[in-house]
């Protein structure tokens, strides 16, 4: 396999095959991707729900041809459930097997590699290579501090510990993705650890093109439309979960699956469900009128 240097060797390069795989980046997240890829450090992306964080590390993965190893954060969440897991059931056979034929079992013979269970954060450290694996850890800030600070451990020295194994070390370290929807603040110690990029909701300009790239059935001016009418609905403040873009493309991917090839009053009020995923948002609009939403004229970007 070429070397990733090779593979991606500057920034438009690495844009470039990042469009290729269906996302389009702009060169401030581009760069801050090229240089984690080339650092081998570690990159918190930020951002509001819906800005494309979690796809940028599964296109990233795609551009490099390497595993994409996901960890999905949540409250409570413990080392032990993202490291790694006894194979209780399987351990339990082997005793009564053993039992069975008059044998004895020493731990050893019970706490080894057979049946040990990877769970995300070993199987990262533990990819063979010759590339690195993409280890995305989304929405850390649903995690505890607990966990947080032992992430902080981990990313630090690519390595674990396995009481009954021993210390785990990457052959190749991973390039890890963490994403933020900001629910809470990130330790200091989390984020120098961290390169960082911040992602903005995009202009109607790109949603339209990104709108175009994931729903290529999808007529230009239909996609500006979508686009447009996606950000008057984010200019709402009285919205419980104003849209984002996986939303955006929902709404034009409904559209394109009823085969309407115009978005009017009708249309919208059909596909709302879509876009919006509150029953009070679905009523605020509703009530406020579309009209708004299928305005012939994009307006200003929102």
């Amino acid at each position: 396999m070429p070397d990733l240097d090779a593979l991606v060797p500057d920034v438009p390069a690495l844009r470039s095959r990042l469009d290729a795989v269906g996302y389009l980046a702009d060169d401030a997240l581009t760069t801050a991707l090229l240089l984690a890829v080339r650092m081998r450090q570690p990159i918190l992306l930020e951002g509001e729900p819906g800005v494309g964080k979690t796809e940028a590390a599964r296109a990233l993965a795609a551009v490099l041809d390497t595993p994409l190893i996901r960890l999905q954060c949540y409250e409570g969440l413990a080392s032990a459930e993202a490291l790694y897991e006894w194979n209780y059931p399987r351990q339990l056979l082997a005793i009564r097997l053993a039992e069975s034929r008059g044998e004895s079992l020493r731990d050893t013979d019970l706490f080894a590699e057979d049946y040990l269970l990877q769970r995300p954060l070993l199987a990262a450290i533990s990819h063979p290579g010759p590339r690195p694996a993409v280890l995305l850890i989304d929405e850390v800030d649903r995690a505890d501090d607990e966990f947080e600070a032992f992430l902080l451990e981990l990313l630090a020295d690519a390595a674990v510990t396995i009481p009954e194994l021993g210390t785990r070390r990457a052959t190749v370290a991973p390039v890890a993705v963490l994403t933020s929807n900001r629910t809470r603040d990130l330790h200091d110690a989390l984020k120098r650890r961290c390169l960082y990029h911040w992602i903005d909701y995009p202009d109607t300009t790109r949603v339209a093109a990104i709108i175009r790239k994931r729903v290529p059935e999808s007529a230009e001016w239909l996609a500006a439309r979508v686009a447009y009418g996606v950000a008057a609905l984010r200019a709402r403040q009285e919205l419980i979960k104003p849209p984002g873009i996986a939303e955006a493309i929902d709404w034009a991917g409904a559209l394109q699956a009823l085969g309407l090839s115009v978005l009017d009053a009708d249309a919208a009020d059909r596909t709302l469900g879509a876009v919006l995923k509150y029953a009070e948002d679905l009523q605020a609009v509703r009530r406020a009128g579309l009209a708004e939403l299928v305005d012939a004229e994009a307006g200003p970007d929102a």
